[in-house]
């Protein structure tokens, strides 16, 4: 983690500024271990939070219309205006459909595929489904994903590939995919850590994808390089981590979590919890934010819950917010583009809005719906009004309505007044609407070192241009008058001495 401690020597003309801004912030105080919505601020001190997503509703099996409780779900998956819930135990995919702002209908009940072999399911762990309407799903325990048509016609089986990569005994064990729009899949497996395997169209095996990065002690690994064979099997190996959940993105950009992963390494950063790979399986996630992106920045014990967030699923918005599920403390945390926290929210219990045993998040549009596996509901979340206002504040930034965006940070600003990113956000707009010196009095209120050089420098052309005529003039001053004065005292030399000369001349002549 990094040592907040060090930061203290760059405080330095903000605090002024802080004076003023805390008048506005008198409604929001500090969050203890138990509040609900909170971000963490420069210093990496939790803020409470007005709530940015409030329960619509909590569905069981009553209130989506089946007939038996959910028997360990696993996935959801949601499609256009349709929900789909692997519910595991049962052997079944049921599908909904959102008939209502806070309503699901039951559809159908999926129990088996006609025309593969075998015919039905044997715990299906995830469902994808493909720009062209196929459908791809991961029947675990049978070893296989099975793609169909729209209708759930049977069209091929994808099996464990012949690939010397992996091992032999082990079995293919598919629990997570996604489809991309050339019908080309990532699946997520069992005991596979040497990334996502990568099957194309055709059901061809075409490699691994995206391994997640190693850590290893130096010691550790010197002292592997000289030790015995018996020492070394004795020895932890340095491999990668599997993944826990994968998520496609509507730019094909794939978003891979992985949970269990060490205190040492996750505060050291030499693990990513989350990473977005491209085609060619290299992370390309922006993390600018000033704090990791993992979760909670702090670890207590607080509900006997110890050790750092479990990111078991992640969705992405539209509007490049994405959204990890953290298993270990029932909570939501929610990144922008640049790896910014925007809100963190939930915990564990029993009442709406908490979870037990949270497996699976995806989205409607802004909604978020999330899978409880030990309770076997689903908790649909809808933005409240203050979330709603910092989502379109973020959908006018990129469209370009500059004004509309300030105003709405602006209002974000009044309901918190200790939220960064609003701050920030103004400091944006006004950037892009070439108010340079007023953004910089925002980013440097809430430390944005990167925002305020930029603005400084656009600052400092403009400043130049409306000045440029001032400028030539001092600096023609600053040369042509010390040049004339030069010149003077040069020519009234130059006079003296040709008087002394004709003075001496005189005297020569009167001498002879």
């Amino acid at each position: 983690m990094k040592n907040k401690f060090a930061k203290i020597a760059r405080i330095v003309t903000a605090t002024a500024v802080m004076i003023g801004v805390s008048f506005s912030s008198f409604a929001t105080v500090k969050a203890g271990e138990d509040n609900y919505t909170y971000t963490y601020d420069y210093w990496g001190d939790v803020q409470d939070s007005p709530d940015t997503y409030t329960v619509a509703q909590v569905f069981d099996f009553g209130a989506l219309g089946l007939d038996k409780n959910l028997k360990a779900p696993e996935s959801l998956y949601v499609h256009e205006n349709h929900v789909f819930l692997c519910d595991t135990g049962n052997n079944r995919i049921i599908e909904f459909e959102r008939s209502g702002s806070d309503s699901l209908t039951l559809v159908r009940e999926i129990n088996k595929i006609a025309g593969a072999d075998p015919e039905t399911f044997n715990g299906p762990a995830d469902i994808a489904i493909s720009e062209n309407g196929d459908f791809f799903i991961a029947d675990r325990e049978n070893n296989r994903v099975i793609r169909t048509d729209k209708d759930l016609n049977y069209i091929m089986s994808f099996t464990r590939p012949s690939d010397q990569a992996i091992d032999k005994e082990m079995g293919f064990r598919p629990d997570k995919i996604v489809a991309d729009s050339a019908g080309r899949i990532y699946v997520e497996a069992s005991g596979i850590n040497k990334g996502l395997l990568k099957f194309e169209n055709d059901g061809t095996f075409s490699g691994f994808v995206g391994a997640t990065r190693v850590s290893y002690n130096f010691l550790d690994y010197m002292w592997k390089r000289f030790a015995s064979q018996e020492q070394r099997a004795q020895m932890v190996s340095f491999v990668p981590t599997e993944y826990d959940n994968v998520y496609l993105d509507k730019e094909g950009f794939i978003y891979a979590v992985a949970g269990g992963l060490k205190e040492e390494d996750l505060d050291s950063e030499t693990v990513d919890a989350v990473r977005k790979l491209n085609m060619m399986g290299t992370d390309i996630l922006v993390r600018n934010g000033e704090w990791p992106v993992y979760g909670d920045l702090y670890w207590g014990g607080g509900g006997g819950i110890t050790g750092p967030s479990y990111f078991k699923d992640v969705t992405v918005l539209d509007n490049d917010i994405y959204v990890c599920l953290d298993q270990n403390r029932g909570r939501l945390f929610g990144y922008d583009d640049q790896g910014r926290m925007v809100y963190a929210f939930g915990g564990n219990g029993n009442q709406a809005g908490y979870f037990r045993k949270p497996v699976s998040i995806e989205h409607m549009d802004y909604d978020l719906l999330v899978l409880d596996q030990l309770d076997g509901t689903i908790t649909l979340f809808i933005p409240t009004h203050y979330g709603q206002t910092i989502y379109d504040a973020m959908a006018h930034f990129e469209v370009g309505e500059y004004d509309e965006a300030q105003a709405c940070w602006e209002e974000v600003k009044m309901l918190n007044g200790n939220y960064d990113l609003a701050y920030i956000g103004i400091g944006r707009s006004l950037l892009r609407k070439e108010q340079y010196r007023e953004s910089m009095d925002y980013f440097e209120v809430k430390y944005d070192d990167e925002n305020y050089s930029r603005a400084y420098a656009q600052y400092r052309k403009q400043w130049i241009r409306e000045n440029i005529i001032g400028i030539v003039v001092i600096i023609l001053c600053l040369f042509l008058v010390p040049m004339s004065i030069s010149r003077v005292y040069a020519l009234k030399e130059e006079i003296d001495n040709a008087d002394i000369f004709k003075l001496r001349n005189r005297q020569r002549n009167n001498n002879q």
